[in-house]
């Protein structure tokens, strides 16, 4: 018998399906009032455990630098001297005053040179000690450690050691000058070469760290595209400029930042060697402020020279940010 003979009661139809099942219809896809409960504890679940992780940090951010810095911006339009019960509102006078000041130039210029010595020489000698360290050395180890262990040292004993070192009568950097038949500089009486002796000595504290830096970024170059690139010809100088130096670009960046950073509010070091002189040939602007904040007194002009050194380091970050960044290649 064929198909075509049967019978309608033997037809197989299809059944409906259940109400409220997918497909059936007039069936909703939106959640349920018990899903969308369950998502909103989630979410719940998800901030507070964010506040209990982020939270202490935020509020050390808020207690310790966007209060004080608020604050700063504040006396900054005030005629205050520490100690006083009484300040006079003077508007933009703080920042005239130092606009104006004869010792501006001098202490801008000082500030410049100081940055570009110790960020462009710790960069260098960074880099060539990151790479001494990331070749095959014998009693590797014990070389990282001690490259690095200046930098953790504390600035202020580091300057009292090398004030020794720059003794023009018993120190060592004499005593070498002497006997290559050299005349040992006045490391303490001449502007010129008492800031030399700070560079040099915030250079052997910091260079450490941007070795450590560079030799993280270096570990992190495969080594099957350096071996392919010496099967091909390649020498170590041109492994270097066509293959290290652009993988290091985004290590070069973070360091270019960060070192800046610290050299611009570089001071203990300063401190302890030559207190800004002498006659200035070592004040940069944020050894200045501590002078008008704490030896003058004056603490209005002081915040007026902070917000500017604020302000420039934020226009150089977001300079940074915006066009050397876009130069960076992430691998």
């Amino acid at each position: 018998m064929s198909s075509s003979t049967l019978s309608p009661a033997l037809e197989v139809r299809p059944q409906p399906s259940a109400p409220g099942s997918p497909g059936a219809p007039g069936a909703s896809t939106t959640p349920g009032p018990g899903r969308r409960a369950a998502r909103a504890a989630r979410r719940r679940g998800n901030w507070v455990l964010f506040l209990l992780l982020a939270g202490p940090n935020i509020a050390l951010l808020l207690v310790f630098t966007y209060k004080p810095l608020l604050q700063s911006l504040y006396f900054s339009t005030l005629q205050w001297n520490i100690g006083s019960s009484i300040a006079r509102p003077v508007g933009l006078r703080n920042y005239m005053d130092w606009l104006s000041a004869s010792s501006t130039p001098q202490i801008v210029g000082v500030t410049v040179l100081f940055t570009l010595a110790t960020v462009g020489g710790g960069m260098v000698i960074g880099l060539l000690l990151a790479l001494l360290l990331n070749s095959r050395l014998k009693l590797r180890g014990a070389a990282r450690t001690i490259i690095v262990a200046p930098y953790v040292l504390s600035g202020v004993a580091v300057g009292l050691l090398w004030l020794f070192v720059f003794d023009p009568n018993f120190g060592v950097t004499s005593a070498l000058l002497q006997a290559l038949g050299l005349p040992s500089p006045d490391w303490y009486n001449d502007p010129g070469s008492a800031l030399t002796m700070v560079i040099i000595v915030y250079l052997w504290k910091n260079a450490g760290y941007v070795a450590l830096i560079y030799l993280a970024g270096l570990q992190a170059i495969p080594k099957d595209l350096l071996e392919a690139a010496s099967l091909d010809g390649a020498g170590k100088v041109r492994r270097l400029f066509g293959i290290v130096l652009p993988l290091l670009g985004p290590t070069t960046f973070f360091l270019s930042v960060t070192t800046l950073l610290s050299s611009l509010q570089s001071f203990d070091i300063i401190q302890a060697m030559t207190k800004g002189g002498p006659l200035g040939g070592t004040t940069t602007m944020m050894y200045q402020i501590y002078q008008e904040g704490f030896t003058h007194g004056t603490a209005g002009y002081s915040s007026a020279i902070a917000t500017i050194l604020f302000l420039v380091l934020l226009a150089i970050t977001l300079i940074q940010l915006k066009f050397v960044e876009k130069k960076v290649h992430y691998s």
